[in-house]
């Protein structure tokens, strides 16, 4: 599955293209998301949002990682990387932020420690 992350041979688990998931979901290691998800996340670890993946969610993650279609609010203890052709609506806090040019943003940002 192509990824702009090369995050492929690490990830432990895949809502795939075709999946949805609406409800809260916990996990350790990687998981990609490239289907239809809907609820709360919450990981230490690191969460990849595929070009394909449409999210409405309220995310509490180590690393977050959008390509796709997101829609809430991310807090995010080590960092969020938002890249093309994301469409990101909502709010960020975050230590560190990067969002790729060409991406459409509608949000707000915090840069901030959250780990206090």
């Amino acid at each position: 599955f192509p990824s702009h992350d090369n995050t492929e041979e690490k990830v432990s688990g895949i809502i795939e293209r075709g999946c949805s998931f609406e409800g809260n979901l916990s996990f350790s290691g990687i998981l990609r998301i490239a289907g239809e998800f809907t609820g709360k996340i919450f990981t230490n670890d690191t969460l990849v949002l595929s070009d394909e993946a449409i999210v409405n969610a309220d995310i509490y993650a180590g690393v977050v990682i959008i390509s796709g279609k997101f829609k809430g609010t991310v807090k995010a203890t080590s960092r969020v990387e938002i890249k093309r052709p994301a469409k990101f609506e909502g709010s960020i806090i975050s230590p560190s932020l990067l969002v790729e040019e060409g991406v459409i943003f509608k949000g707000e940002t915090k840069v901030d420690d959250i780990r206090q």
